[in-house]
């Protein structure tokens, strides 16, 4: 069967909700967009909508799509992030391949404008049951590079929590904090495999400015105007449609390295969720590499978070 390619426009915002809706079905990645959630994505300011993304039609149903996003710093190497879905229905050879050659032609096209003078990698990321795309990267060079895990707590049966250290006082998230915050996860993540700086717009439209961003069940330790520690938490109203579950996701959780070791991100991250079992939440998630160089998941596993689900990096260096 015969498909058009071409860029992605706001206006395939639906078409792209109910391509998503159709590869759930059977991926099962426990994701799920509505199409404000999509238009605010494909709004981001690394994305080139015109440039760096495209879609396959089949007539005028959106059967498949592909996103190369440029990054905010090549510290080092630029490490562009490759998203795609494809219909099950349309899960062939041929699509593979046009999306693998793609993902390569666009990613040299977007880093040249980018950075070029530095090193290129392509990352594409896939849940567990996503197979077929993991199939797709494989024979085209990429490798397993890194494991995440979902991890979930309940909170209806929410364990006594980690208090903070004596002196430590949360307080919660205001606007007038959010450069610092900003500061803190760049410092807080520097280190980390697959991380780099955020530029303030990028930070503002995927964070503190998005619509799932929840301030009041987000808490920052302060000293003076310096943020050393933080919990920012998003919640997603289309997840909660679908599933019925409030499920309320810390999405940055950090600790700069002078309070590390005292137990500041297991007691900041306990008061959050006390916090969202007081506003009717029922559970709660965060994503985090197996192989976080803090001990993450000791940390989480401290607050009652159990593994859940596991998301796969695939990488591929370009000349």
């Amino acid at each position: 069967m015969d498909l058009t390619w071409r860029p992605l426009t706001l206006d395939d915002d639906a078409a792209l909700a109910r391509l998503y809706a159709a590869a759930e079905e059977v991926d099962r990645t426990g994701e799920h967009f509505s199409t404000e959630d999509l238009r605010e994505e494909l709004e981001g300011p690394n994305i080139d909508l015109a440039g760096a993304t495209t879609g396959a039609w089949d007539g005028d149903r959106l059967v498949g799509y592909g996103l190369a996003r440029r990054r905010d710093a090549a510290n080092p190497v630029h490490m562009i992030r490759l998203q795609s879905v494809v219909h099950p229905d349309h899960r062939d050879d041929a699509v593979g391949a046009h999306l693998a050659d793609w993902f390569t032609r666009t990613s040299r096209e977007v880093h040249a404008r980018a950075f070029p003078d530095a090193p290129l990698e392509l990352h594409h990321g896939a849940h567990q049951n996503e197979r077929w795309i993991a199939g797709v990267l494989a024979a085209a060079g990429y490798e397993h590079r890194r494991t995440m895990v979902t991890m979930r707590v309940g909170l209806a049966d929410l364990p006594p929590q980690p208090s903070l250290p004596d002196g430590v006082v949360p307080v919660p998230f205001d606007f007038e904090h959010d450069l610092a915050a900003l500061d803190a996860r760049n410092d807080t993540f520097g280190g980390h495999w697959g991380s780099t700086a955020y530029e303030p717009g990028a930070w503002r439209h995927l964070v503190t400015g998005s619509k799932d961003f929840r301030p009041d069940l987000s808490f920052l330790v302060l000293d003076d105007d310096k943020v050393l520690a933080f919990v920012l938490s998003h919640f997603y109203a289309s997840e909660a449609e679908v599933t019925g579950v409030r499920e309320l996701y810390a999405t940055w959780v950090g600790t700069r390295e002078a309070l590390r070791g005292r137990g500041v991100a297991s007691g900041l991250l306990g008061h959050t969720l006390l916090a969202a079992k007081a506003a009717g939440f029922d559970r709660s998630a965060l994503n985090v590499d197996v192989d976080n160089a803090h001990r993450a998941l000791g940390v989480y596993e401290r607050c009652g978070y159990r593994v859940d689900d596991e998301w796969y990096v695939y990488v591929k260096p370009l000349n």
